[in-house]
């Protein structure tokens, strides 16, 4: 019986310990920022960046800002109307003459908010 109430405690004790770990950590969060968005529009421009890049970052809400959510749903109407994923997927630009000369624009204009924002 001394047996059976040790093996219980201990196992009480590990099956307490996880349960009270899970409970007290937090979920992983990915938070955009500005910088990521000017990276990624820049090896955008460049001809660098895979669709699935472009879509991981373009696609995922930004909730703590509403400037650079903005921005991101700018950059996501870019592709539905510009973009052009299989010629990425073959080597060439994301984005036909006009979407890039609109993604420079836009990237001007997430800079100059950044420099904005640095400047306070």
């Amino acid at each position: 019986m001394a047996l059976f109430l040790l093996i219980f405690a201990v196992c009480l004790l590990i099956i307490g310990g996880m349960v009270a770990i899970l409970l007290l950590s937090r979920t992983p969060r990915y938070r955009t920022e500005a910088e990521d968005l000017l990276a990624l529009f820049d090896r955008a421009l460049e001809g660098t960046v895979q669709e699935t890049e472009w879509q991981t970052l373009v696609n995922y809400p930004i909730r703590h800002d509403d400037a650079l959510e903005g921005i991101r749903r700018r950059a996501q109407r870019l592709m539905d109307e510009h973009g052009r994923p299989w010629q990425a997927a073959q080597g060439g630009k994301l984005f036909t003459r006009e979407g890039c000369a609109e993604l420079a624009a836009l990237r001007e204009h997430l800079a100059r908010h950044q420099a904005r924002r640095q400047s306070r």
